[in-house]
């Protein structure tokens, strides 16, 4: 299997590389994360680049691109550990074009490409934890459509977007709806999460939704794979970060007189942390290239995906801050705040625990070396 990247894909890598390293500074980072953990003008720069209208159709201005090119973007993201939700707006996209009516697409796909709206997931409840199929959400008939009421935690940028993709309960089963942030019965909470990006409480009293479809367990299946494959390539692109940084500072450390990167113990922790990214790149790829495949399948592959990442965020997050000692987790040093994004991508739709379940619930009677 070919698993090179064409010279669009790497041309893409490098733009958004480029960016990250000269126009979005761990100083800047610091900033956004002080004034609140969303910066809509740095969301603005990211549409100039042509993130937000990657994975959004042709027909709606989008470019019309497939799941690696958005693996690519996320991994250049992640490795600047870039606050501003890119991701929901693949996730986004990938609902609305294989679920929406065309009438919802047309109002708000283009808008979604241009940057100018922000349309994101929020689908947590409570009581909830990472299971999709439980859902207190009520939609109700109205005049003009649906209303909605529910409360949902968790919504990324949720007091800052356009729009929200909510699941909700539907004549008894789950139906997917979406609420504009303006509308009338909308209320918003937000926060700053651990890792510095903004989130928020939504509250939902007899809000008017449009519904995207009745289908909506495997639109919201579609929903949360997206993200997943899109946090595990985020997550990849943060490992490399941080396997860099703590070699840069083994390299100028010195201990007894000489560089602690000299130190073989030491270089053995390094070699593994490396092994530890390298079984994550993998997986993430395996991730991506999953998402086209048949939903019992696609969503196999990505729990497989995210407990491998999970290990792997968890390992070399912890080595790269007991390689460092105790600066490891100042908040005035740039590897505690990538720690701490590993730790929060970890339990990112799913931690690893709650996805070797569905791993071991999704084996075969033929699983395993005997298959």
């Amino acid at each position: 299997m070919d698993f090179d990247f064409s010279d669009d894909q790497e041309q893409l890598r490098d733009a958004v590389r480029k960016w990250v390293d000269k126009g979005y500074t761990f100083e800047r980072r610091r900033a956004i994360v002080a004034a609140g953990g969303f910066d809509r003008a740095v969301y603005g720069e990211l549409a100039e680049l042509g993130l937000t209208a990657l994975t959004v159709p042709e027909q709606h201005d989008g470019m019309g691109q497939g799941a690696i090119d958005a693996m690519v973007v996320a991994e250049e993201l992640g490795r600047g550990i870039v606050l501003e939700p890119v991701a929901q707006g693949f996730i986004a996209s990938a609902v609305l074009s294989h679920y929406a009516p065309a009438a919802a697409q047309s109002t708000w796909l283009p808008r979604m490409a241009s940057g100018e709206a922000l349309v994101v997931l929020a689908q947590q409840e409570r009581k909830a934890r990472y299971r999709l199929d439980i859902c207190d959400a009520k939609a109700a008939p109205a005049q003009s459509g649906y209303t909605l009421t529910a409360t949902k935690s968790i919504v990324p940028a949720g007091d800052h977007a356009d729009a929200f993709i909510v699941p909700a309960q539907l004549d008894g089963a789950m139906a997917l709806f979406l609420v504009e942030r303006s509308a009338s019965g909308v209320s918003t909470q937000g926060y700053v999460t651990q890792d510095g990006s903004r989130a928020a409480e939504v509250q939902l009293t007899n809000a008017p939704a449009t519904l995207i479809t009745q289908d909506g367990l495997a639109a919201l299946e579609l929903a949360v794979d997206t993200g997943i494959a899109a946090a595990c390539a985020e997550a990849v692109g943060v490992m490399d970060k941080t396997v860099a940084i703590t070699v840069e500072y083994m390299n100028q450390r010195k201990q007894f007189g000489v560089f602690i990167a000299s130190f073989q113990a030491l270089r053995h922790r390094v070699a593994d942390m490396k092994m530890q990214l390298e079984l994550a790149r993998s997986m993430s790829y395996y991730a991506s290239l999953k998402l086209g495949a048949p939903a019992p399948e696609r969503r196999a592959a990505m729990a497989r995906a995210k407990v491998q990442l999970g290990q792997s965020m968890r390992f070399v997050g912890q080595q790269a801050v007991q390689l460092h000692g105790g600066i490891g987790v100042t908040d005035e040093y740039i590897v505690s705040h990538y720690f701490k994004k590993l730790t929060q991508l970890e339990m990112t739709f799913g931690d690893t625990l709650h996805h070797l379940g569905e791993v071991s619930a999704r084996m075969q009677d033929t699983a395993g070396v005997f298959a």
